[in-house]
């Protein structure tokens, strides 16, 4: 007796067309608005209601428009920052601690290393500190990685408290402004160490560092050894070796570039935004990041335009608390919401899915 079976195969996709990540990813999207959305009719809110606030709260008009590109401007820069690391397989999760350091490399030139210098030196300094400052706190992890395999996941995730920590330290401890009546931060900055603003705006030059810093990456990765290096070692590192790869100074290279990304990030924080340095600078920008660079595929032009939608959905949640009286947390909902869709959506980026209908010969059993 013959009968039928549907047989379920799954064939590894090895170079998955850019159409099928767009749909992948425009659909993790969808699903999230679509899931966060039924958890608000569940809470007796109109979905559509909530999210029309959201957008009115984050491009409604030219400040909210212009808080938008404030938000921005670190996820850009951290976003950068973990892609590149990222694209080696080196998974670093430590530009929250990265971001801090280059803030703190940047304070300490400001306040106490050229504190009357004139704003075309201090700025410079300070962006070359920040780098310095986020390249080192990266480059620890990578020395840990490349000399003793250690797990960087770990080892990145680790130094981000040792980072917070430590600026903590120093706002509480030493850095702590004699003026300030017992509260945590540094003095004020010279307001030659401001970085210039957009009108009368909060937006600032860091936008700019952001933006040269995706547009330079990019040719980098495209157009050069080194980013050619970056990819054959992320793909096979055996290969690389095999084919005369310096495959463990890249890794302290590659991780100590990623953390002078977030470094800059820090700097343009205190420096465009704050003007000295506090207690907490980054709500969690280097968390974040991971999700911006696996959204835009570790794209360096499409982290511009993810890092963009992410400060929409951050500027946006915080304005519901005022717009309707719903709690910010709804953006942090959405955020987690994207990113757990768009890990299933790499099951459909990466396999194909085949359904077939086999014979199968059966024997009778007579009782």
């Amino acid at each position: 007796m013959t009968i039928s079976r549907y047989q379920i195969r799954l064939e590894r996709i090895h170079h998955a067309s850019p159409a099928r990540w767009t749909a992948v990813t425009v659909g993790s999207i969808l699903l999230a608005l679509i899931t966060c959305g039924i958890v608000l009719l569940i809470s007796g809110e109109n979905p559509l209601t909530v999210y029309r606030a959201m957008l009115d709260g984050a491009l409604g008009d030219k400040y909210a428009f212009s808080e938008t590109l404030v938000k921005m401007t670190p996820l850009l820069l951290t976003g950068l920052a973990v892609a590149i690391a990222f694209r080696m397989q080196l998974w670093n999760i430590g530009a929250e601690g990265q971001l801090y350091l280059g803030a703190v490399a940047a304070s300490g030139v400001a306040l106490f290393v050229l504190p009357d210098a004139s704003s075309w030196v201090l700025i410079p300094a300070m962006l070359i500190a920040g780098a310095i400052g986020g390249a080192l706190w990266g480059a620890v992890p990578g020395v840990l990685r490349a000399k003793f395999n250690a797990n960087e996941t770990i080892t990145t995730l680790m130094l981000n408290y040792v980072a917070i920590l430590f600026t903590q330290y120093l706002v509480h401890g030493p850095w702590r402004d004699p003026q300030a009546f017992g509260f945590p931060g540094t003095a004020p900055f010279p307001d030659a160490a401001a970085l210039p603003h957009y009108q009368t705006y909060r937006v600032h030059l860091g936008l700019v560092f952001g933006l040269v810093a995706a547009v330079m990456l990019m040719v980098v990765l495209r157009r050069t050894r080194f980013g050619y290096e970056i990819d054959v070692i992320g793909d096979n590192p055996r290969a690389a070796r095999y084919a005369g790869m310096r495959t463990t100074r890249m890794i302290i290279i590659v991780l100590a570039i990623s953390g002078a990304l977030a470094g800059i990030a820090g700097m343009s924080e205190v420096a465009g935004i704050g003007h000295s340095l506090q207690r907490s600078i980054s709500p969690g920008y280097g968390y974040t990041a991971i999700i911006v660079a696996w959204l835009a595929r570790l794209n360096p032009i499409a982290i511009i335009a993810v890092s963009f939608l992410m400060s929409v959905i951050l500027v946006g949640s915080d304005q519901l608390q005022t717009a309707i009286g719903l709690p910010g947390s709804v953006g942090p909902m959405l955020q987690g919401a994207i990113l757990f869709f768009l890990l299933a959506g790499e099951f459909l980026t990466n396999f194909r899915v085949h359904i077939q209908r086999v014979a199968v010969e059966a024997e009778l059993v007579h009782g």
